[in-house]
């Protein structure tokens, strides 16, 4: 019989899963830099970036509010 997890033990777990898929998503976008498959502008890098790094800022509030704040999705 599996003992029950406590919150802590629940959120490790949650966010090593989390982290990893997170991670490997960035890889896989980062594939996307071979100019002989597909064609970008640097303008079209800065728009996935921006909206990567408005989001990671959003989640990482979050972490250091009492309040919790207002979900707001971004999107590229």
């Amino acid at each position: 019989m599996r003992k029950e997890e406590n919150k802590n033990e629940k959120f490790k777990r949650l966010a090593t899963s989390r982290t990893n898929k997170i991670i490997d998503m960035i890889d896989l976008l980062g594939n996307l830099s071979n100019k002989s498959n597909y064609d970008y502008t640097d303008a079209d890098v800065d728009k996935i970036f921006k909206a990567i790094e408005a989001s990671l800022r959003n989640a990482k509030s979050k972490f250091s509010t009492t309040a919790y704040p207002k979900k707001k999705k971004f999107e590229f």
